[in-house]
């Protein structure tokens, strides 16, 4: 997910898929851990989109 993606987005919804990609981070890290997945990438990319949400939220928080 890009920035401009994530900066359309209304907060409500931004706090949605903040929890469930933290959900999907910690599934991924679970399975990766039981057997290793066939792009580990994916973790990485997850994180960072979390990390732009997080950074959005807390624009919006400084901006009121």
């Amino acid at each position: 997910m890009k920035i401009a993606e994530i900066r359309e987005l209304k907060t409500e919804e931004l706090v949605e898929r903040l929890a469930s990609l933290k959900k999907e981070v910690n599934q991924l890290e679970i399975n990766h851990s039981i057997s290793p997945l066939d792009n580990p990438a994916q973790i990485k990319q997850v994180r960072r989109t979390i990390a732009r949400i997080n950074t959005e939220l807390r624009n919006r928080e400084l901006n009121k």
